[in-house]
């Protein structure tokens, strides 16, 4: 463990997600810098608790899992720096450095989630609940996100980028990103998403809360599970077991 650069940012990076940036910052600026002059390029992306991303008076407080972001492409955006990144493995912040002029910290690596096929049913229930959340949710407010945004069709990472489309809170976003499991990750998703949902729809719809087309398919999901014997929503035969913890660390230095 070394020190690794860090970008706080408002918005959680998910694994296998896009981010786009405008730096403007100096001190983001000789981070890039940095960041540029080694191989893979490469930085840490965390939510901030509170306090701006700029510099200013107010301490910023910080979540202490993040996601690493690699460097694809770099422009020119209004005399400012352009970047392009793209979310890759978990890490959780081990302990805070002094600015130098940037955030940096020691930082570990968080374990792979691993893809278990009898997960399958619930990864397709996942999916349906956000694109139809996302389609419904769009009539009455703008997303970054339509609900026919493709997917991979490698599972783990159809699974992150379910978490990284659906139309949630960065605080439902950082419960998700320290999920211990792909069952975890994606009964939460799920649920969060269905919640999302009421709330962005409720001002304008009068129907009942949940979407007819969720509930039926959702019924229809569980009466196939149910006649073929199977549970995903079951974590007693989980494989998969750690302890990534979203809590915060303390104040900037």
């Amino acid at each position: 463990m070394g020190s690794f650069a860090m970008f706080p940012l408002g918005s959680v990076l998910f694994p296998h997600m896009p981010l786009a940036l405008r730096v403007f910052e100096p001190r983001y600026l000789v981070m890039m810098s940095r960041v540029l002059d080694q191989q893979p390029c490469e930085f840490g992306v965390v939510l901030i608790e509170s306090g701006r991303e700029a510099a200013g008076a107010e301490a910023q407080r910080r979540f202490g899992v993040g996601t690493v972001a690699r460097v694809t492409e770099l422009g020119a955006a209004h005399g400012d720096l352009a970047v392009i990144a793209r979310g890759g493995r978990r890490i959780e912040v081990v302990e805070w450095l002094p600015d130098d002029p940037h955030p940096a910290a020691v930082v570990r690596d968080l374990p792979e989630l691993e893809w278990d096929e009898r997960l399958r049913p619930l990864l397709e229930k996942a999916e349906l609940v956000v694109r139809r959340t996302i389609a419904r949710a769009s009539e009455f407010v703008e997303l970054p996100w339509d609900a026919d945004a493709e997917l991979s069709e490698d599972p783990s990472v159809a699974a992150w980028q379910l978490a990284g489309i659906a139309p949630l809170t960065p605080l439902d976003q950082m419960r998700l990103l320290a999920s211990t499991s792909l069952r975890s990750l994606l009964t939460e998703l799920v649920e969060l998403t269905l919640g999302a949902g009421e709330v962005l729809t409720t001002s304008w719809a009068s129907t009942d809360d949940l979407d007819a087309e969720i509930a039926e398919a959702l019924d229809r999901r569980d009466e196939d599970q149910a006649a073929s014997g199977d549970d995903p929503s079951d974590p007693s035969d989980d494989p998969e077991d750690g302890e990534p913890s979203p809590g915060t660390e303390g104040r900037d230095p």
